[in-house]
């Protein structure tokens, strides 16, 4: 039987499509779109004060006093003060002072002022900057961590012994870091803003209906129902207490008679704990006049404040130790600045301590005629050598016997060192 042997042609294809009268992929243009590179300075400033400057001199050629490092664009950087010059050639005839660059870095490219304030109140500072001015060569560029700029003759130091840059044995050092960046900047047409976080609104009213509690926290007889998982996220001292194995004395504190699990808290006031599980479940601090509440006159240490702060150390809450810190921090004067360092002292909050020591080193002939000066003398002899060691600048504690120990017996004790008394200057 013959097959039938005819021509098979392909069935017909779609038509293509200019004959549908759709656009050739040719014809489609895309959106236009844009861009711009930006190239500019992120600006940050620091204060450097420097007190005690003639108990600073002496103290050797190439060696400095160092500010306290400050954040600039992303890098750290400190001034350096050197009091009697860093170059051996010059014979500390001047004083030299430069930015550094103190964390790693390479190629870090910047701009830089100095400026030594004019204390006489009439506005003739020194002034070196880079700023508002051309530069042929552009911006300085620091290599690596540790590469500085500024001058070894930045000052003759007989001529600045007699000038009104040095008031009260006192210098002050303005310093402006401009760090180079560049970025692209491009057009977004669309945006979706998105709100603050709830969610402390929404623990906070679960603590309120005190729906699903499983935990009863006695606080002198005052008792307080809260979740166990809650309180174990926040604080590695409840999830100790919650879930870990209890010794034979922890049992003791403990009350299991009823439904819900019962601990004992000897060691907070009631107003304490309610602040404290204030933040736990909404992670804010209660209203300022909670906050400055105190059951004696003018002491910081029965304040709300200062007692939610040793709280917070003891329950190893950090966010809320710091927002005590930043809360206090805003109270510190002349009268209150001893007995706030010793807080910070006792309870482990350093930016604190550290914000109280500038301060009292900067108003120290002040704050030496406070009863929270007498307090520390009596109580924190140490927290007084961490301030004299503040007020000369040095970072190593000093030796006994020396000059510093000498001029700090002049300030505490009124007398000066051939055994005169003294009336301090304030």
């Amino acid at each position: 039987m013959d097959d039938d042997a005819g021509d098979a042609s392909p069935p017909p294809g779609p038509a293509p499509l200019a004959a549908t009268g759709a656009p050739s992929l040719r014809d489609m243009a895309a959106s236009p779109t844009s861009s711009r590179s930006v190239t500019e300075t992120v600006n940050g400033s620091h204060r450097f004060v420097i007190q005690g400057y003639s108990l600073a001199k002496g103290m050797g050629v190439g060696k400095h006093i160092a500010s306290e490092t400050f954040t600039v664009g992303g890098y750290q950087w400190a001034i350096y003060f050197y009091p009697d010059g860093k170059n051996p050639e010059d014979n500390s005839a001047y004083v030299s002072v430069f930015i550094a660059l103190a964390s790693e870095g390479t190629d870090v490219r910047a701009l830089f002022e100095l400026t030594l304030q004019d204390q006489s109140g009439k506005g003739k500072h020194k002034v070196h900057s880079h700023f508002d001015r051309s530069l042929e060569s552009g911006p300085y560029t620091l290599k690596y961590r540790g590469s500085m700029w500024g001058y070894k003759r930045f000052f003759r130091r007989t001529a600045l012994e007699t000038s009104d840059f040095l008031k009260d044995d006192c210098l002050r050092i303005n310093c402006t870091v401009g760090v180079v960046v560049s970025t692209i900047d491009y057009s977004r047409p669309h945006s979706i803003q998105v709100p603050d976080s709830d969610i402390g609104y929404h623990f906070g009213s679960l603590l309120d209906s005190n729906e699903g509690v499983d935990v009863i926290l006695n606080v002198s007889g005052e008792r307080f129902h809260a979740h166990k998982l809650v309180l174990a996220a926040r604080s590695t001292v409840f999830r100790s207490k919650l879930f870990d194995d209890e010794s034979e004395g922890d049992k003791n504190e403990v009350n299991e008679s009823e439904d819900l699990k019962e601990i004992v808290l000897d060691d907070l006031e009631p107003k304490v704990f309610k602040a404290m599980l204030h933040f736990i479940y909404r992670d804010t601090l209660v209203d300022d006049y909670e906050l400055d509440a105190s059951s004696s006159m003018g002491s910081i240490f029965d304040t709300l404040a200062a007692k939610l702060l040793a709280a917070a150390d003891k329950y190893d809450l950090g966010r809320l130790r710091l927002l005590c810190e930043s809360y206090l921090c805003k109270g510190i004067s002349v009268a209150s600045v001893a007995n706030t360092l010793a807080t910070g002292e006792s309870h482990h909050a350093m930016e604190l301590k550290a914000v109280c020591l500038k301060f009292a080193a900067e108003n120290l002939s002040a704050v030496i005629r406070t009863d929270g000066f007498d307090y520390l003398k009596d109580n924190c002899p140490s927290l007084q050598s961490e301030i004299l060691r503040t007020v000369a600048g040095c970072e190593e504690p000093c030796s006994s016997g020396g000059k510093s120990q000498s001029v700090w017996g002049q300030l505490s004790d009124g007398g000066d060192t051939s055994g005169r008394r003294v009336r301090p200057r304030i």
